[in-house]
């Protein structure tokens, strides 16, 4: 088979990994933007779009796991690259400015310890023999042996080990081949060794939202769990996609995109916004409300809290305002030195003043008549933003008012 006939099925192949964020890399490199088989979009830490050429090693597997595309029993076309031919593709994409690095995972092939041997051999051709500063994030092998881990910390920007699933009891239902202990042993040796020669852009990991019965706030418990042990980077979550038939796999007639979306900004609220899951979710309330988003919804939940006073509340309190981020509460915390800020002041600043403006006061003034502020009239205005804001992502701008 031809090169370009191996890249489609093992792009393909590696479609549905999601944590392959750049954030992290000092080393330099120049912009690029296609969107040719295999390449995706990430996020540098600074905002800039990173293109990375995105692809498995190979999809022979000789694990089972039913979710997977992948999996021993599937009936799939099977390829498999040499180190050198990723080599070349890498090189010639990035001479042509089409990619700025690398993200590179693989089905597992004969054994762990192989399957890295055969990643460390690409990666060290790569940096060695073609000169390659670009970035590179890699995935670990579960159950290889730390010497290669060590080996191939020391060439990548990244590493990233899945732990597929929120709990124990889901990996053992539809991942039988692994084991949650060997994945966390990839994490706490990354961790303990993670200086600015060995995993410089630090690690990460992913799990799979909706393809077993765990609550949000299991999800969430699992990643509080993993920044606080390991010091993750990234928690990415992938909503279930139903590409095999199997009667332990839920019949899903879309993946659970909004889900997937609410975990991401709680996720958020606990790196940047200094919430914890306990603030968030409660056994009584285990799973998001998909209607509102999970800031607006812990603010409603506490409106004696609110309306904070713009002039005078702290940092924190700031960071808990709907329609305020870390940024925007930077700036009012040093421009308030100066001068008493107004509701047109904060909209200067980046605040999102339709958002922020049920749940503050500007020099003791609230910007609606204040019998509107009750949790029916707020909570009904947030959801209609959230309508609104869906409508204007999916539908075409008209040239006629509506």
């Amino acid at each position: 088979m031809n090169l370009k006939d191996k890249l489609i099925i093992l792009a393909d192949s590696a479609k549905y990994d999601a944590s392959c964020s750049s954030s992290g890399s000092n080393r330099s490199s120049n912009f690029g933007n296609t969107s040719f088989a295999g390449i995706c979009h990430s996020f540098s830490s600074d905002g800039r779009c990173i293109s990375l050429l995105k692809i498995l090693l190979t999809n022979i597997c000789i694990f089972d796991c039913k979710y997977c595309i992948n999996r021993r029993s599937n009936n799939v076309k099977r390829e498999m690259f040499t180190p050198e031919e990723i080599c070349n593709i890498t090189i010639n994409f990035y001479k042509r400015n089409y990619i700025e690095g690398l993200f590179l995972s693989s089905g597992i092939i004969k054994s762990p310890d192989y399957t890295m041997e055969l990643l460390i051999k690409t990666v060290d051709l790569l940096r060695h023999k073609y000169h390659f500063g670009g970035y590179i994030h890699c995935k670990a092998i579960p159950g290889a042996s730390e010497y290669l881990l060590k080996k191939l910390g020391m060439l990548v920007d990244r590493l990233s080990a899945n732990i597929e699933l929120p709990t124990d009891n889901g990996i053992k239902l539809l991942a039988p081949n692994k084991n949650s202990k060997r994945v966390e042993h990839i994490m706490k040796y990354v961790k303990d060794n993670h200086n600015k020669s060995y995993v410089p852009a630090g690690q990460s990991t992913q799990m799979i939202i909706g393809a077993t019965k765990e609550t949000d706030l299991d999800i969430l418990n699992r990643s509080e769990s993993l920044y606080n042990n390991y010091k993750l980077k990234r928690v990415f979550y992938s909503a279930y996609i139903p590409v095999n038939k199997d009667s332990y796999l839920p019949s899903l007639q879309m993946p659970p995109l909004k889900r997937e979306n609410r975990l991401y900004q709680a996720d958020w609220l606990l790196r940047y916004y200094n919430f914890k899951v306990s603030d968030i979710l409660d056994k009584n309330n285990p799973n998001f409300n998909i209607l509102v988003d999970p800031k607006a919804s812990w603010a409603l939940k506490h409106l004696d809290e609110f309306p904070k006073e713009i002039n005078t509340c702290s940092y924190n309190e700031l960071l808990k305002i709907p329609g305020i981020g870390v940024t925007s509460a930077k700036r009012i915390i040093k421009s308030r030195r100066y001068f008493k800020l107004d509701f047109k002041d904060l909209k200067k600043m980046g605040v999102v003043l339709k958002r922020a403006k049920y749940f503050i006061t500007c020099n003791g003034k609230y910007d609606l008549n204040r019998e509107f502020f009750n949790k029916n009239f707020i909570e009904a205005n947030l959801v209609l933003g959230e309508v609104v804001k869906e409508k204007s992502l999916t539908t075409q701008l008209s040239l006629f008012n509506e």
